[in-house]
């Protein structure tokens, strides 16, 4: 057994961390952090209304209109079952019996 340990100890050590140059490393960094920076920006705008803003604007429009049509077809489903309901009341005063 002591054998196996001296010759665990005598093996050259291998590093587990492959290095990176800074200069690489870091111009990586910054290429995504600029890449991330323009998305962002692309997204909220930064000067001008970015893409969350005009989807923000379309789904309040379609909402609202949702809404006025919701009601145009409440009203228009009233005046039909009134129409039925007169009619209904009525169809013997027509049909003459």
């Amino acid at each position: 057994m002591t054998n196996y340990k001296n010759e665990i100890s005598e093996r050259p050590r291998q590093a587990l961390v492959v290095r990176v140059p800074d200069s690489d490393f870091h111009s990586e960094v910054l290429e995504r952090l600029s890449r991330l920076e323009t998305k962002m920006d692309m997204l909220t705008g930064s000067t001008q209304p970015g893409r969350m803003k005009a989807a923000e604007d379309r789904i309040r429009l379609l909402e609202h209109s949702d809404i006025r049509r919701g009601v145009y077809d409440r009203i228009v489903n009233a005046v039909i079952s009134v129409g039925i309901s007169v009619a209904i009341a009525l169809h013997e005063r027509w049909l003459g019996k």
